[in-house]
């Protein structure tokens, strides 16, 4: 027999517990109508079954299978490292604590698990009503909220804002519209369109929106580890250059960013301002210049956007920004070396929904300073002055673009 070392112990095989008798085949039957349950529902009867077979029999492979399948399919991933973003929160929080007053009545869209709303109820607001059109996520918001003793001024409706009837859904028109529908280029997620209805048919005249404004900005990458990722030239001696053509917009994730380790080449500059106080659907194009600051090799565009979420609270998704979003960026055809007083022409357009982005020859050459790399004399430029180190010309106040001098009327 072996000693045991001092201060550990044998490990122990434990015997596994057999179920009771009939258990497993119960649990199985279970399974088996949870196949067969079609999901209009939005998988609520599904995963009430498969919750009742792992119950019976918490071994259950196929189960346990298909409840994470569920999951996967019905809440999206992206919404984990959302709430654990505590930049994105604290803004939120922020935000919502600036703009809510007692007595208002308020609207949270997309309630996910229903931080928003419960930051509402805690600034005050006489009641929050929050609309959430996945059962699964809207249960689960339900049993949130109860835990955090809101219940009573948060009510989870179960509809996609479009659905939602003043007088039938809530009792009242929203002071406040709040919202955190956005992808990596605002559009993705259809928020236009659903701040178009809620605004005009949800909430009453001048309401406050969280987020206020937001705006979408370009700039010129350098990013050799970017081109490796999305276009590697060969693999085993073979050339692999015909399939680049299906790499065109790369969607970069927060790891890949960190890897990708991109240096911008000269100053973001404004493509498209979006007012979501007073939101449209309209398209729009921008015909921008990407102007370069230093010499290196333009790889990219990379496309960010920054949102106002209340006067002096903003969030984005820039180069030097961290959090939960991801990026975007459009490859060039080829690399192109470029100096300081180069331009590179673009073209960008959006619908409700989408964003496309064109990139064309080199303009004409101008002579260009680095003012832009030093927060010191970038402040020194006049207000409304594209660029800047960090500011986007895309703020109150700056000029071109689709929108002129507002965040105002350039869709989204």
């Amino acid at each position: 027999m072996q000693e045991e070392h001092a201060g550990y112990s044998q490990p122990q095989t434990l015997p596994i517990q057999a179920p009771d008798s009939g258990r497993p085949q119960a649990a199985e039957r279970l399974v088996q109508r949870a196949k067969a349950e079609p999901l209009s529902d939005g998988g609520l009867t599904t995963a009430q079954l498969l919750s009742r077979a792992l119950r019976l029999d918490p071994c259950h492979h196929e189960a346990q299978v298909l409840q994470e399948r569920l999951h996967q399919v019905s809440v999206p991933r992206w919404h984990f490292p959302m709430l654990a973003d505590q930049a994105r929160n604290r803004a939120y929080a922020r935000a919502i604590e600036a703009k809510v007053k007692p007595g208002d009545v308020v609207l949270d869209i997309g309630c996910g698990a229903g931080l928003t709303a419960m930051l509402a109820a805690r600034a005050g607001a006489k009641h929050v009503y929050t609309c959430e059109q996945q059962p699964l996520i809207a249960a689960a918001a339900e049993q949130v909220i109860a835990a955090n003793g809101l219940s009573s001024r948060i009510t989870v409706v179960p509809k996609w804002s479009h659905d939602i009837v003043v007088g039938v859904d809530i009792p009242e028109p929203a002071d406040i519209v709040i919202s955190e529908i956005v992808d990596t280029v605002l559009l993705g997620e259809g928020a236009m369109a659903t701040l178009t209805h809620a605004m005009s048919a949800l909430a009453k005249p001048g309401a406050q929106s969280v987020p206020e404004r937001g705006a979408l900005v370009a700039e010129l990458v350098e990013s050799d580890a970017l081109l490796e990722q999305w276009r590697p030239q060969e693999a085993e001696g073979f050339d692999l250059g015909a399939f680049h053509r299906f790499a065109n917009v790369a969607q970069i994730t927060p790891n890949d960013l960190a890897a990708c380790n991109m240096r911008a080449l000269g100053p973001a500059e404004k493509l498209f301002a979006f007012d979501f106080t007073r939101p449209d659907i309209n398209p729009a194009r921008a015909d921008s210049v990407l102007r370069c600051c230093q010499t290196g090799m333009a790889h990219a565009v990379l496309v960010s956007f920054t949102m106002e979420l209340a006067p002096g609270i903003q969030v984005d998704n820039g180069l030097a920004s961290g959090g939960h979003w991801g990026r975007t960026a459009f490859l060039l055809e080829q690399p192109r070396p470029v100096d300081p007083g180069d331009r590179l022409s673009v073209t960008a357009q959006h619908d409700a929904s989408a964003l496309s982005l064109k990139i064309h020859g080199m303009a004409a050459r101008v002579e260009e300073t680095a003012l832009w790399l030093h927060p010191d004399l970038a402040a020194s430029q006049p207000k409304g002055a594209a660029g800047g180190f960090g500011v986007p010309a895309h703020l109150p106040g700056a000029q071109g673009g689709a929108g002129g001098d507002s965040l105002g009327r350039a869709v989204h």
